[in-house]
């Protein structure tokens, strides 16, 4: 039987002080949503699992209502326990960081997950922004690095570093951060492409501030810098019975996967398929972006097959609507999904775009049912 919340805020307006502004809470409705207890809240605080969501993309949305939304994603995703939300960054899209302002203002213990791209700003500026925000706001943030990006945004910046050079440079770039935000000392360094010389950072960061760090393990190079930073490696996942174990590994593991899941299995596809139907335009582009791209996370996905039967479904990605493998079914099989992944030592999942609150507290009841096999 399900209970009902009475007290859940469907978010409406914003205060008219603009941009960054914290939302005017005179202007809400009251929303009847499942009530589902503590949503992942006791997933990421007791467990060591990180549950993160996505923030919507600028491109989807005019800018007349794209500021409200971000409110509203990320208040459901600190409502249904998220610790943090995603954040993109290319060259099409509104500044990460001011979008981890609007969210930071708008929450209260909700993680900004910016994309950090080394060709949009030096180690410095990055490590300040971190610095600054903690100062302002007393919270953490995690940093996504990202190596590269869509092949035009690169040539934009006149950047032909090749695949593996550009990871051993996010490498260089993210230890000078990770050396900045510690604050013991003045830095100094020297690389191959950064050099600083007693370069210290002011406002110092608070130690339990320091931001989780995550780089793509897809690609060998990205593996290796992952585990020189000692940062989180985030995988496009293969399905459950063909992803290898990392459990023994000497770094945390994550994987980016969308979810669709409801009571039963004829439920969740029909969900599934009306969000994503095939499109043919869709399949055109995703077909460039693989030729063009020179992304191993992305040719490795393309080359997977689905199989019938199985809640393991690549349609989205192949449409061009988004850059994840999804999992559809009943709450139980996909938290029997989900607890495989766990298993297998993945502690960090970064969920697809959430299109309404309504579908976080389904994936919410998947992630409860998972711990409870997962985790004795």
């Amino acid at each position: 039987m399900v209970n009902w919340h009475p007290f859940c805020w469907k978010v409406i307006g914003v205060t008219p002080g603009g941009l960054g502004a914290r939302t005017d809470f005179s202007s809400v409705e009251v929303l009847a949503l499942p009530e589902h207890g503590d949503g992942m809240k006791t997933v990421t605080n007791d467990n060591g699992i990180e549950v993160f969501s996505t923030c919507p993309l600028s491109t989807d949305r005019d800018s007349d209502t794209y500021l409200q939304k971000v409110v509203n994603v990320a208040r459901w995703s600190e409502e249904a326990g998220c610790r943090g939300i995603l954040i993109y960054a290319d060259n099409s899209l509104v500044d990460p960081w001011m979008v981890s302002q609007i969210i930071l203002e708008n929450t209260d213990a909700l993680c900004p997950l910016p994309a950090v791209q080394p060709v949009y700003m030096h180690p410095y500026t990055v490590a300040k922004a971190v610095s600054t925000l903690a100062y302002l706001y007393g919270r953490r943030i995690y940093l996504n690095m990202i190596a590269g990006g869509f092949a035009n945004d690169l040539r934009a910046f006149n950047d032909s570093t090749p695949h593996d050079k550009r990871y051993a440079r996010l490498a260089e770039y993210t230890a000078i951060i990770k050396e900045l935000l510690s604050g013991e000392s003045p830095v100094t360094f020297n690389g191959e492409f950064y050099a600083v010389d007693k370069l210290r950072l002011t406002p110092p960061l608070p130690r339990r501030l320091f931001p989780g760090i995550f780089i793509s393990g897809s690609s060998e190079a990205g593996l290796a810098a992952a585990k020189a930073l000692g940062a989180t490696a985030v995988k496009y996942p293969k399905p459950r019975g063909e992803e290898a174990s990392v459990s023994e590994d000497c770094i945390d593991y994550g994987i980016r996967v969308g979810i669709i899941s409801r009571e039963s299995e004829e439920e969740a596809w029909a969900v599934a398929h009306a969000r994503f139907p095939e499109d043919h335009k869709g399949q055109l582009m995703h077909a460039l972006a693989v030729k063009t791209s020179d992304s191993v996370w992305h040719k490795q996905l393309a080359s997977l097959e689905e199989e019938k039967g199985r809640p393991y479904w690549l349609v989205p990605f192949h449409n061009y609507k988004t850059f994840c493998p999804y999992l559809v079914g009943s709450y139980e099989r996909i938290a029997d999904e989900i607890a495989g992944y766990i298993a297998a030592g993945y502690k960090t999942f970064l969920l697809d775009i959430p299109p309404s609150q309504e579908e976080l507290f389904h994936i919410s009841r998947v992630f409860r049912q998972a711990f409870r096999a997962a985790i004795p």
